[in-house]
């Protein structure tokens, strides 16, 4: 193997970048579900667990889920995203997810269309808290937007 193929590989700063993906593709996918079927739809949900000013409210996470996934995925402006996105998080463990208990998934049972599932817990939710945590104590891997405007700006450099 080639020293900078090794460098590449054995650089600690690297590992970052897998997780960086996964968070981010997590909430683009999730943003993008609710774009697809408008906002207006999610807001009669967020209405119906008493969520102030719903249409805003939908407009705002689908948005901020949708676009902040995509920033995160490229590693641009990680660190400002990771505190609203994980609001989100913490938004929905309080008012759907904490009923139903820690796991995501729940078996009931088997029925002629297959397996059937119960309501999902709040293990997902904190996974993805911790993703965001991660990812906001990390410096911004080489492979990333914050790594490459950070090099550009030469008073950034003694940070």
């Amino acid at each position: 193997m080639s020293k900078e193929l090794h460098n590449i590989g054995s650089s600690r700063e690297w590992v970052i970048v897998p997780l960086r993906v996964m968070i981010g593709f997590g909430f683009a996918a999730h943003g993008y579900a609710k774009l697809s079927r408008g906002p207006e739809a999610f807001a009669i949900t967020l209405q119906s667990i008493g969520i102030s000013q719903p249409l805003f409210v939908a407009w705002a996470t689908t948005l901020l889920e949708f676009i902040g996934g995509i920033c995160i995925m490229v590693g641009a402006f990680v660190l400002p995203l990771t505190l609203p996105l994980a609001v989100i998080m913490i938004a929905a463990i309080l008012k759907v997810h904490l009923q139903f208990g820690f796991s995501s998934v729940k078996f009931k049972g088997m029925s002629a269309t297959g397996i059937e599932f119960g309501p999902v817990g709040y293990e997902l939710n904190l996974l993805y808290i911790t993703g965001l945590v991660t990812l906001a104590l990390s410096r911004p891997a080489k492979l990333s937007l914050d790594h490459w405007l950070r090099s550009r700006n030469p008073t950034s450099k003694n940070q």
